[in-house]
Protein backbone atom coordinates (compact mmCIF):
# COMPACT_ATOMS: atom_id res chain seq x y z
CA UNK A 1 0.00 0.00 0.00
CA UNK A 2 1.31 3.50 -0.99
CA UNK A 3 1.24 6.33 1.96
CA UNK A 4 1.87 9.91 2.18
CA UNK A 5 2.84 11.10 5.65
CA UNK A 6 2.52 14.71 5.79
CA UNK A 7 4.33 16.35 8.51
CA UNK A 8 8.12 15.37 9.02
CA UNK A 9 7.61 15.80 13.16
CA UNK A 10 8.08 13.09 15.56
CA UNK A 11 4.51 12.34 14.87
CA UNK A 12 4.85 12.20 11.28
CA UNK A 13 8.24 10.06 11.32
CA UNK A 14 7.39 7.17 14.20
CA UNK A 15 4.20 6.56 11.93
CA UNK A 16 6.27 6.27 9.11
CA UNK A 17 9.01 4.15 10.58
CA UNK A 18 5.72 1.60 11.29
CA UNK A 19 4.27 1.63 7.98
CA UNK A 20 7.80 0.52 6.83
CA UNK A 21 8.03 -2.00 8.74
CA UNK A 22 4.56 -3.42 7.82
CA UNK A 23 5.56 -3.34 4.35
CA UNK A 24 4.20 -0.53 2.89
CA UNK A 25 5.28 2.31 0.58
CA UNK A 26 5.75 5.53 2.23
CA UNK A 27 6.29 8.75 1.41
CA UNK A 28 6.94 11.88 3.85
CA UNK A 29 6.34 15.64 3.29
CA UNK A 30 6.62 18.79 5.05
CA UNK A 31 6.18 22.30 4.33
CA UNK A 32 9.18 23.67 6.50
CA UNK A 33 12.69 24.12 5.02
CA UNK A 34 13.71 21.28 7.19
CA UNK A 35 13.69 20.19 10.68
CA UNK A 36 14.15 22.93 13.10
CA UNK A 37 12.80 25.71 14.87
CA UNK A 38 9.92 26.10 13.29
CA UNK A 39 9.00 22.64 14.44
CA UNK A 40 7.30 21.97 17.63
CA UNK A 41 9.76 18.75 18.84
CA UNK A 42 12.52 20.68 18.52
CA UNK A 43 11.59 22.16 21.51
CA UNK A 44 10.26 18.89 23.57
CA UNK A 45 12.51 17.64 26.58
CA UNK A 46 12.41 14.11 25.33
CA UNK A 47 11.30 12.71 28.37
CA UNK A 48 10.07 9.13 28.71
CA UNK A 49 8.32 9.07 31.91
CA UNK A 50 5.00 7.73 31.64
CA UNK A 51 4.83 7.08 35.43
CA UNK A 52 5.52 10.91 36.63
CA UNK A 53 2.60 11.97 33.89
CA UNK A 54 0.25 9.90 36.13
CA UNK A 55 0.15 13.33 38.16
CA UNK A 56 -1.32 15.41 35.84
CA UNK A 57 -2.43 13.01 32.67
CA UNK A 58 -5.63 10.56 32.18
CA UNK A 59 -4.78 6.78 32.29
CA UNK A 60 -4.09 6.40 28.63
CA UNK A 61 -1.07 8.39 28.98
CA UNK A 62 1.09 6.30 31.60
CA UNK A 63 -0.42 3.35 30.19
CA UNK A 64 0.54 3.65 26.10
CA UNK A 65 3.39 6.26 26.97
CA UNK A 66 4.71 2.87 28.58
CA UNK A 67 5.52 1.57 24.92
CA UNK A 68 8.32 4.44 24.27
CA UNK A 69 10.98 3.51 26.11
CA UNK A 70 11.10 0.08 24.17
CA UNK A 71 10.48 1.83 20.64
CA UNK A 72 12.83 4.29 21.03
CA UNK A 73 15.61 1.82 22.37
CA UNK A 74 15.43 -0.71 18.97
CA UNK A 75 15.21 2.65 16.74
CA UNK A 76 17.92 5.62 18.05
CA UNK A 77 20.91 5.35 19.48
CA UNK A 78 21.46 7.26 22.57
CA UNK A 79 18.29 6.25 24.71
CA UNK A 80 19.38 6.98 28.32
CA UNK A 81 18.02 4.56 31.02
CA UNK A 82 18.96 6.04 34.15
CA UNK A 83 15.00 6.93 35.48
CA UNK A 84 14.30 10.46 36.60
CA UNK A 85 13.83 12.33 40.17
CA UNK A 86 11.21 14.83 41.60
CA UNK A 87 12.39 16.62 44.32
CA UNK A 88 10.82 19.68 45.83
CA UNK A 89 11.99 22.49 48.59
CA UNK A 90 11.66 21.84 52.21
CA UNK A 91 8.21 24.08 52.46
CA UNK A 92 7.10 22.47 49.48
CA UNK A 93 7.27 18.91 51.02
CA UNK A 94 3.29 18.59 50.58
CA UNK A 95 3.38 18.63 46.90
CA UNK A 96 6.26 15.75 47.47
CA UNK A 97 3.49 14.04 48.94
CA UNK A 98 0.67 14.60 46.78
CA UNK A 99 2.68 13.55 43.90
CA UNK A 100 3.13 10.44 45.09
CA UNK A 101 -0.24 9.46 45.79
CA UNK A 102 -1.41 10.43 42.66
CA UNK A 103 1.34 8.45 40.64
CA UNK A 104 3.12 4.86 40.73
CA UNK A 105 6.30 2.94 40.03
CA UNK A 106 8.59 5.19 42.38
CA UNK A 107 10.31 4.64 46.00
CA UNK A 108 11.04 7.28 48.24
CA UNK A 109 15.02 7.85 48.49
CA UNK A 110 16.13 10.27 51.15
CA UNK A 111 19.52 12.76 51.03
CA UNK A 112 22.12 10.20 51.29
CA UNK A 113 20.57 8.27 48.80
CA UNK A 114 19.59 11.08 46.53
CA UNK A 115 23.48 12.09 47.12
CA UNK A 116 25.16 9.19 45.47
CA UNK A 117 22.38 9.36 42.33
CA UNK A 118 23.25 12.85 41.61
CA UNK A 119 25.86 14.65 43.66
CA UNK A 120 25.64 17.66 42.37
CA UNK A 121 22.46 17.72 44.58
CA UNK A 122 24.29 16.93 47.67
CA UNK A 123 22.42 18.98 50.32
CA UNK A 124 19.68 20.35 48.21
CA UNK A 125 17.01 18.01 49.59
CA UNK A 126 15.92 16.35 52.03
CA UNK A 127 14.04 13.37 50.08
CA UNK A 128 12.80 12.92 46.42
CA UNK A 129 10.85 10.37 44.50
CA UNK A 130 12.92 7.88 42.01
CA UNK A 131 11.23 6.56 38.92
CA UNK A 132 13.77 4.00 38.61
CA UNK A 133 11.78 2.45 35.32
CA UNK A 134 11.88 5.55 33.19
CA UNK A 135 14.31 7.37 30.32
CA UNK A 136 15.05 10.50 28.06
CA UNK A 137 16.43 11.24 24.57
CA UNK A 138 17.96 14.50 22.74
CA UNK A 139 14.84 14.98 20.47
CA UNK A 140 16.79 16.53 18.23
CA UNK A 141 19.40 13.56 17.55
CA UNK A 142 16.31 11.16 18.04
CA UNK A 143 14.61 12.82 14.89
CA UNK A 144 17.65 13.00 12.93
CA UNK A 145 18.34 9.18 13.56
CA UNK A 146 14.83 8.34 12.86
CA UNK A 147 15.24 10.58 9.72
CA UNK A 148 18.40 8.38 8.70
CA UNK A 149 16.84 5.08 9.43
CA UNK A 150 14.35 6.25 6.98
CA UNK A 151 16.35 7.12 4.55
CA UNK A 152 18.49 3.82 4.36
CA UNK A 153 15.11 2.14 3.87
CA UNK A 154 14.02 4.09 0.62
CA UNK A 155 11.67 6.68 2.43
CA UNK A 156 11.84 10.28 0.26
CA UNK A 157 11.45 12.74 3.09
CA UNK A 158 10.45 16.38 0.96
CA UNK A 159 10.92 19.77 3.23
CA UNK A 160 9.67 22.72 2.02
CA UNK A 161 6.42 20.79 0.27
CA UNK A 162 2.83 21.28 1.93
CA UNK A 163 -0.14 19.26 0.45
CA UNK A 164 -1.52 21.76 -1.54
CA UNK A 165 1.49 21.67 -4.25
CA UNK A 166 2.46 18.41 -3.82
CA UNK A 167 0.47 15.31 -5.93
CA UNK A 168 -0.52 12.88 -3.70
CA UNK A 169 -0.27 9.76 -4.88
CA UNK A 170 -0.32 7.28 -1.98
CA UNK A 171 -3.82 5.14 -1.78
CA UNK A 172 -3.61 6.67 2.13
CA UNK A 173 -2.68 10.11 3.60
CA UNK A 174 -1.94 10.35 7.18
CA UNK A 175 -2.18 14.04 8.30
CA UNK A 176 0.26 14.85 11.21
CA UNK A 177 0.59 18.56 10.96
CA UNK A 178 -0.18 19.36 14.66
CA UNK A 179 -1.98 22.21 15.44
CA UNK A 180 -1.43 23.68 12.02
CA UNK A 181 -4.64 20.92 10.32
CA UNK A 182 -6.87 23.01 13.14
CA UNK A 183 -8.09 23.90 9.12
CA UNK A 184 -9.75 20.09 9.72
CA UNK A 185 -9.95 19.63 13.31
CA UNK A 186 -12.05 22.56 14.24
CA UNK A 187 -11.94 21.21 18.21
CA UNK A 188 -7.91 21.65 18.27
CA UNK A 189 -6.73 23.86 20.81
CA UNK A 190 -2.98 25.47 21.22
CA UNK A 191 -1.00 25.54 24.05
CA UNK A 192 2.13 27.24 24.23
CA UNK A 193 5.01 26.16 25.81
CA UNK A 194 8.65 27.64 26.61
CA UNK A 195 11.87 26.66 26.94
CA UNK A 196 15.62 27.09 27.83
CA UNK A 197 18.66 25.69 27.15
CA UNK A 198 21.47 26.45 29.21
CA UNK A 199 25.28 25.59 29.55
CA UNK A 200 26.55 25.84 33.37
CA UNK A 201 29.61 25.00 33.97
CA UNK A 202 30.47 21.89 37.07
CA UNK A 203 26.78 21.00 37.73
CA UNK A 204 26.02 17.30 35.94
CA UNK A 205 23.06 15.59 36.44
CA UNK A 206 22.81 12.12 34.94
CA UNK A 207 18.81 11.98 34.77
CA UNK A 208 15.87 14.57 34.28
CA UNK A 209 15.10 16.79 37.62
CA UNK A 210 11.81 17.81 38.13
CA UNK A 211 11.47 20.25 40.61
CA UNK A 212 7.60 20.23 42.13
CA UNK A 213 5.95 23.73 43.35
CA UNK A 214 1.97 24.88 43.38
CA UNK A 215 2.27 27.40 40.89
CA UNK A 216 4.94 25.68 38.09
CA UNK A 217 6.52 22.97 38.30
CA UNK A 218 9.82 22.22 36.04
CA UNK A 219 11.89 19.88 34.93
CA UNK A 220 15.65 20.10 33.86
CA UNK A 221 16.74 17.54 31.11
CA UNK A 222 20.89 17.13 30.76
CA UNK A 223 22.07 17.12 27.40
CA UNK A 224 25.77 16.56 28.01
CA UNK A 225 28.51 18.37 27.42
CA UNK A 226 27.17 21.34 30.20
CA UNK A 227 24.00 21.55 28.65
CA UNK A 228 20.71 21.15 29.76
CA UNK A 229 16.79 21.56 29.09
CA UNK A 230 14.86 23.93 31.28
CA UNK A 231 11.12 23.35 30.68
CA UNK A 232 8.22 24.29 30.60
CA UNK A 233 5.51 26.62 30.97
CA UNK A 234 2.27 25.74 29.68
CA UNK A 235 0.15 28.27 28.95
CA UNK A 236 -3.71 28.53 27.31
CA UNK A 237 -2.53 30.22 23.65
CA UNK A 238 -1.83 29.69 20.22
CA UNK A 239 0.86 32.30 20.03
CA UNK A 240 3.68 30.49 18.37
CA UNK A 241 6.09 33.96 19.47
CA UNK A 242 9.52 34.59 21.31
CA UNK A 243 9.70 33.16 25.05
CA UNK A 244 7.71 35.72 27.93
CA UNK A 245 9.43 37.77 30.44
CA UNK A 246 7.63 35.73 33.18
CA UNK A 247 8.30 32.40 31.21
CA UNK A 248 12.09 33.16 30.90
CA UNK A 249 12.06 34.52 34.94
CA UNK A 250 9.47 31.06 36.28
CA UNK A 251 11.98 28.86 34.52
CA UNK A 252 15.24 30.76 35.65
CA UNK A 253 14.35 30.54 38.96
CA UNK A 254 12.96 27.05 38.95
CA UNK A 255 16.58 26.41 37.81
CA UNK A 256 18.19 28.08 40.71
CA UNK A 257 15.99 26.35 43.26
CA UNK A 258 17.55 23.34 41.87
CA UNK A 259 21.02 24.05 41.65
CA UNK A 260 22.72 27.89 42.68
CA UNK A 261 25.40 27.11 39.82
CA UNK A 262 22.31 27.64 37.27
CA UNK A 263 22.18 31.54 38.30
CA UNK A 264 26.11 31.66 36.34
CA UNK A 265 24.76 29.22 33.56
CA UNK A 266 24.96 30.95 29.63
CA UNK A 267 21.60 31.00 28.23
CA UNK A 268 22.38 28.98 24.80
CA UNK A 269 19.12 29.04 23.67
CA UNK A 270 15.44 29.96 24.49
CA UNK A 271 12.19 28.57 22.41
CA UNK A 272 8.43 28.56 22.48
CA UNK A 273 5.82 26.89 20.40
CA UNK A 274 1.99 25.69 20.49
CA UNK A 275 1.43 22.37 21.29
CA UNK A 276 -1.63 20.90 19.68
CA UNK A 277 -4.23 19.30 22.01
CA UNK A 278 -7.89 18.46 22.33
CA UNK A 279 -9.95 19.46 25.25
CA UNK A 280 -9.07 16.06 26.91
CA UNK A 281 -5.55 16.38 26.38
CA UNK A 282 -5.27 13.34 24.90
CA UNK A 283 -4.00 12.23 21.40
CA UNK A 284 -6.66 11.14 18.69
CA UNK A 285 -6.59 9.17 15.14
CA UNK A 286 -9.71 10.36 12.81
CA UNK A 287 -10.71 9.14 9.46
CA UNK A 288 -11.77 12.46 7.33
CA UNK A 289 -12.28 10.25 3.59
CA UNK A 290 -8.86 8.74 2.93
CA UNK A 291 -7.39 10.86 5.50
CA UNK A 292 -5.99 9.64 8.75
CA UNK A 293 -5.25 12.45 11.42
CA UNK A 294 -3.09 11.51 14.07
CA UNK A 295 -2.51 14.55 16.25
CA UNK A 296 -3.35 16.11 19.71
CA UNK A 297 -0.24 15.06 21.31
CA UNK A 298 -0.26 17.82 23.37
CA UNK A 299 3.03 18.06 25.79
CA UNK A 300 3.49 14.31 25.02
CA UNK A 301 4.97 13.71 21.57
CA UNK A 302 8.01 11.58 22.33
CA UNK A 303 6.08 9.54 25.04
CA UNK A 304 2.95 8.46 23.15
CA UNK A 305 3.89 8.87 19.46
CA UNK A 306 4.89 5.09 19.06
CA UNK A 307 1.74 4.23 20.56
CA UNK A 308 -0.14 6.35 18.16
CA UNK A 309 2.16 5.39 15.08
CA UNK A 310 1.29 1.33 15.95
CA UNK A 311 -2.45 2.28 16.31
CA UNK A 312 -2.62 4.26 12.89
CA UNK A 313 0.01 1.82 10.98
CA UNK A 314 -2.03 -0.90 12.03
CA UNK A 315 -5.63 0.97 11.16
CA UNK A 316 -4.45 1.32 7.50
CA UNK A 317 -3.41 -2.05 7.20
CA UNK A 318 -6.40 -3.78 8.90
CA UNK A 319 -9.52 -1.92 7.69
CA UNK A 320 -11.31 -4.21 10.74
CA UNK A 321 -8.70 -2.08 13.53
CA UNK A 322 -10.38 0.36 15.20
CA UNK A 323 -7.68 2.14 17.40
CA UNK A 324 -8.31 2.95 20.72
CA UNK A 325 -7.99 6.35 20.53
CA UNK A 326 -10.16 6.57 17.67
CA UNK A 327 -13.36 8.73 17.69
CA UNK A 328 -16.60 7.12 16.48
CA UNK A 329 -16.35 8.80 13.08
CA UNK A 330 -13.98 5.88 11.95
CA UNK A 331 -16.90 4.68 10.12
CA UNK A 332 -16.40 7.81 7.88
CA UNK A 333 -13.08 5.81 6.17
CA UNK A 334 -13.13 5.67 2.69
CA UNK A 335 -9.80 5.20 0.44
CA UNK A 336 -11.21 3.38 -2.34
Amino acid sequence: MNVTVVGAGVAGLTVATELVERGCKVEVIDRSEGFGRDTCSWYAGGMLAPWCEGDTAEEPVVRLGQEAIGWWRRHVPDVIEQGSLVVAPSRDTGELARFARRTEAHRTIDADQLTRLEPDLHGRFRQALFFDAEAHLDPRKAIAALAKKLDQSGVAISYGTSVEDHRVSGSVIVDTRGFAARDVLKDLRGVKGEMLVLKARGVEFSRPVRLLHPRLPVYIVPRGDGHFMVGATQIEAEDRGRITARGMVDLLNAAYAVHPAFAEAEIIETGADVRPAFPDNLPRLRWHGRTLHVNGLFRHGFLLAPACARMAAEAISSPGYKPELMYEDHRERSIA
